[in-house]
């Protein structure tokens, strides 16, 4: 009863001891700048948007088959995301080696040989025989972690994986963004380049007209000139285009992780830019700070750092081992009797008195916690930057792309006008041709502004943090 008694008091004391890890317990500050209230307000949204919640598949707003099957292509092919998600991998296998490190350690050995052993290391001055011998063992260890050692370990390889996940997530929603940008700008260019074309026949058509008037000496030479000159700047346009609908195309066929000639076909028949099916969803600050994954990633750093302050404390307290082993030495046929069995069982202090190295080093990871949160700080104040910077960019160029709508408005009535004029014979064909021209003309900067508006909508999709898919993710197990 005594023996057992004893045995309840060790273990209660050992419990105790290991509820005593020290250095700080996680939590994010108070004082942190997530914890402002400005932090989750709402975003100030004005005209195409609205404050629901960022789907995370927002490409799906825009309900074009092409794009979605181009995303989704991306998020599985894409030769950065697997190199990313190879780091993430190697995060979980450093997880799973640091808690190992709280794993009893076992090792065995055996071996059997033939030797004469040494007289004089039995204290007999003479030659002893040649033997057959048998000698083998095990040993097991545990370290206690009394003052936290492994736990705050794993505490810190746990965080610093966790925010080694969010990059990971930062890369997708990258990625969605690229692949819709470059999509995007295979759709306008293809759409600028029909234009393009549309003028060029109206500049042909009016060279043609002023080479017939000058034939007929109703006109002088200069007009032909100035119409060739025109002419030739519309053609001047179309290499441009061509160039960029194919950088385009090949940016896609690298994002997806395909060679250039095997750029996806069906974005090259694409030629309207995408529209949005409803108003662009943002959300708030609170949701945005949630959601992006270099603010997550920010957040896990300092926790990790925060660890690494109970690892250099844990350091200046001893370390504390029990274990124990069993064996036997002797004449191979003696091997496994009692009189060539041996056994011991014991514990193992082992403590370096705290120097100034050791102390500057719980120092250097205060101060490392101090540069977490201030870049945590920074993540924070940068993502609600970017997210209204990229709302005023959206509305202000869904501004002007409302103005210049209206004005193709005004350039069309005034061709159906200058048609009009042209059939009843009040102006002459190359007037009719021109007011042609300029109604392209219009069209295209309607264009270009709707271009810009789609790009902008992608900048804010970037800035919300959105785009990426929960996909199954390397665990660190147990």
């Amino acid at each position: 009863m005594r023996t057992k008694a004893r045995s309840c008091a060790a273990l209660a004391l050992a419990s105790a001891l290991a509820a005593c890890t020290v250095g700080p317990d996680y939590h994010v500050p108070e004082n942190a700048a997530i914890s402002r209230p400005g932090a989750k307000a709402p975003f100030s949204a004005g005209e195409g948007t609205i404050a629901d919640p960022l789907p995370a598949r927002w490409w799906s707003l825009y309900d074009d088959p092409v794009l979605d099957q181009l995303e989704e292509e991306a998020l599985t092919a894409n030769t950065d995301l697997r190199a990313a998600g190879a780091n993430l991998a190697r995060s979980a296998a450093i997880v799973r080696a640091t808690k190992g490190e709280g794993d009893p350690e076992v090792a065995l050995d055996a071996t059997v040989e033939r030797a004469r052993l040494s007289g004089e290391s039995f204290l007999k001055y003479e030659t002893l025989p040649v033997t057959n011998l048998g000698i083998g063992g095990g040993e097991v260890s545990y370290q206690l972690d009394l003052f936290g050692q492994i736990r705050r370990r794993v505490e810190q390889a746990d965080a610093e994986h966790e925010a080694t996940q969010a990059l990971t997530e930062a890369v997708q929603v990258t990625l969605a963004a690229e692949v819709a940008r470059a999509y995007v700008a295979v759709c306008g260019e293809n759409e600028a380049m029909e234009l393009a074309e549309e003028i060029l026949a109206k500049r042909e058509h009016i060279l043609a007209a002023s080479q017939r008037l000058h034939a007929a000496g109703k006109i002088a030479a200069p007009e032909v000139t100035r119409a060739e000159q025109a002419m030739l700047q519309a053609r001047a346009q179309l290499p441009g285009h061509r160039a960029r609908v194919r950088a385009g195309l090949y940016r896609l066929a690298f994002l997806l992780g395909r060679t250039p000639d095997q750029y996806p076909r069906e974005a090259e028949a694409c030629h309207a830019l995408p529209h949005l099916s409803r108003p662009l969803p943002i959300g708030d600050g609170a949701t945005l700070l949630a959601r992006r994954p270099d603010v997550r990633a920010a957040e896990r750093r300092l926790a990790a750092a925060t660890a690494g302050i109970g690892v250099a404390k844990a350091d200046l307290y001893p370390h504390i081992a029990i274990g124990g082993g069993a064996g036997t030495f002797g004449l191979l046929e003696d091997v496994g009797q009692a009189m060539a069995g041996h056994w011991s069982l014991g514990a193992m202090i082992s403590w370096a008195f705290p120097t100034r190295t050791q102390r500057a080093k719980v120092t250097m990871a205060e101060v490392a916690t101090d540069k977490a949160l201030a870049e945590f700080d920074a993540a924070v104040l940068e993502a609600l930057q970017e997210t209204e910077t990229a709302l005023s960019n959206y509305r202000e160029r869904h501004n002007r792309a409302v103005d210049l709508e209206e004005a193709l408005g005004k350039a069309r009535t005034l061709d159906a006008q200058s048609r009009r004029m042209f059939e009843a014979g009040k102006v002459g064909l190359r007037d009719d041709l021109s007011s042609g021209v300029d109604l392209i003309a219009a069209r295209d900067a309607e264009r270009e502004a709707q271009d810009a508006v789609a790009q902008s909508q992608i900048d804010l999709f970037l800035a919300l943090g959105g785009g990426w898919t929960q996909a199954p993710q390397p665990s660190p197990g147990s």
